[in-house]
């Protein structure tokens, strides 16, 4: 009998997974292959298959517990008949298998006569078998190390890795340098351990276990249960972003290249964070925790978060007068609220704008028409009349698009009110006043509350209850100009309309050309509530109600 620890394995590139089921419970039997647990990442879920047969001793993780490569998962009890099948090995197998095994005992057995409580360090399994670049070299020969200490850094073209050590002890022997390539297996260092000693023909099979691996899967006579697991309760692998820059004003803090870097992009001071990893080792989570907890405390002033290096790096000053005249002007509380939340709507929102042109030919000579009765009534009818009362009525039919995401990030919130605002320029700065009831209103009423909301706007008369409650937005730069626009999502809605000037255009209608009146849109949208085909479809329906306003009064 023997106890064997089921690791993570290579997961594909995810950095860390969650357990959401465990499907055994404690004395089950266990087949090769049986699945143990499921995992989740943010795109996929996945079974962990057994690598051994036996009867599973007890999972070393909960559900909802997060994991990442090389994390023990469970202890498998293997039944002698499954350590048996390895006697019944070809003899092909043990040939190709002994050569490198002798080499590695004579190995041990030159460089440590007297090695009874030495134990052989190896790169742990690290989800393929490519040779990665050791980029440091964490402790030095005398130095004594916990188990999980780091103890060299490897750096693949994707992620750099610590190697932690498998053991407490002092180290007697470095057997890697920086500049070497390693691979699952390769040998890092010796150490003096206290304990039971460790036997030549046990370490070098923990060096050689790969190689078994590999040459067991290319003879199909040979079953899975002959084949050693390189996944070992050790073989614990963190991945961080790969870099190969130094921060030298934090250089006297624990922390790799990778870490220096992240740091140095959010205008983060190393000294200032708190590392977990081993002996303290600032970590790239501990860089995020920190960057984090700073946001969630800032006031939201976004001079005091650029200041304090939580967020972006602050944007040097300049003296300007070195270049010309100049005039220091103090901007409005409008100006100033206005720059406070469009930061933080575009730091924190996943904006994607789709374009698209609505054929308003027929929409304008409506609007034309009506000239004569608006004069008697006093309203004056403007295309944002129709493109309100468009939006309103494809919100009803898209109402993916009148949401809200809440702030705990597990929820939404799906509003059945359709409440329109509108951007409107004013001399003291940009303002959004709010049609309630969009969808209940008429052309008429619509444009009469553009005319009062706009006035209240320009005059600075408008209160905070003409501005609260709003759905989505309209921001229209047609009578001012341009092609197009990415106006940025006014959260926590999750939608805006930008429109810019209508030109005539050559429509192809079949048989020949024909001059249209098109109007450009620009749907910028939340992606975390709003996908792809959300957006498609609420643009396309919004566009058939501007090219036929028949499809308004449906």
């Amino acid at each position: 009998m023997a106890i064997e620890i089921v690791t993570v394995p290579d997961l594909g590139g995810a950095e860390s997974v969650d357990v959401i089921e465990l499907n055994l419970t404690p004395g089950d039997s266990v087949e090769l292959e049986d699945s143990l647990l499921v995992l989740e990442s943010d795109k996929a879920t996945m079974d962990v298959p057994s690598p051994h047969t036996g009867t599973l001793v007890k999972y070393l993780v909960a559900d909802g517990a997060t994991v990442k490569i090389g994390d023990p998962i469970a202890e498998i009890e293997t039944s002698a008949e499954a350590s048996g099948e390895t006697e019944s090995e070809p003899e092909t197998v043990k040939e190709e298998v002994a050569e490198p095994v002798a080499e590695v005992e004579e190995a041990v057995a030159e460089e440590a006569p007297a090695a009874a409580s030495e134990q052989l360090i190896v790169v742990p399994d690290i989800g393929s078998d490519d040779e990665i670049d050791v980029i440091e070299i964490a402790v030095a020969v005398g130095e004594r190390v916990e188990e999980g200490d780091t103890l060299i850094v490897l750096e693949s073209d994707k992620a750099t890795m610590d190697v932690p050590s498998s053991h407490a002890g002092t180290v007697i022997k470095i057997l890697a340098t920086e500049g070497d390539k390693l691979r699952t297996g390769g040998q890092v260092a010796i150490l003096q351990v206290s304990g039971a000693p460790v036997a030549a023909a046990e370490v070098a099979t923990k060096v050689v276990a790969p190689q078994i691996a590999e040459t067991a899967a290319a003879k199909p006579a040979v079953t899975s249960a002959a084949q050693p697991s390189t996944n070992t309760a050790s073989a614990k692998v963190t991945a961080t972003p790969a870099s190969i820059a130094e921060d030298t004003e934090a250089s006297s803090v624990y922390a790799g290249p990778s870490v220096r870097m992240l740091a140095r992009e959010l205008g983060v001071s190393l000294d200032k964070v708190s590392g977990t990893g081993p002996r303290g080792r600032i970590q790239k989570d501990d860089v995020n925790g920190y960057v984090k907890n700073a946001l969630s405390n800032s006031s939201g002033d976004s001079s005091q978060l650029a200041a304090s290096g939580s967020g972006i790096p602050a944007v040097p000053a300049v003296d300007f007068s070195q270049f010309g005249e100049i005039e220091s002007v103090k901007l409005s509380k409008i100006q100033k609220l206005t720059a406070n939340n469009m930061q933080r709507n575009w730091l924190n929102v996943p904006h994607v704008t789709q374009f698209d042109d609505a054929d308003i030919t027929e929409l304008e000579d409506f609007r034309k028409s009506l000239k004569a009765e608006g004069e008697k009534r006093g309203i004056r009818v403007t295309p944002v009349a129709f493109l309100i009362k468009a939006i309103a009525i494809s919100l009803q039919a898209n109402p993916e698009f009148n949401r809200s995401l809440a702030g705990d990030g597990e929820h939404y919130i799906q509003k059945h009110f359709i409440n329109v605002g509108m951007a409107v320029d004013t001399p003291r700065g940009l303002v959004v006043p709010v049609i309630k009831n969009a969808d209940e209103k008429g052309i008429w009423e619509i444009s009469e509350d553009i005319t009062s909301l706009a006035g209240l706007a320009r005059d600075g008369k408008l209160k905070p209850s003409d501005m609260q409650g709003g759905c989505f937005t309209l921001s229209s730069l047609g009578a001012i100009g341009g092609t197009g626009f990415t106006p940025i999502v006014n959260s926590p809605e999750v939608g805006i309309l930008g429109v810019s000037k209508s030109q005539i255009k050559p429509h192809w209608n079949g048989s020949e050309f024909v001059p249209r009146l098109m109007l450009p849109l620009c749907l910028s949208y939340d992606h975390r509530v709003i996908n792809g085909g959300d957006a498609g479809r609420f643009m396309t329906h919004l566009v058939k109600l501007l090219s036929d306003i028949r499809y308004l009064a449906l």
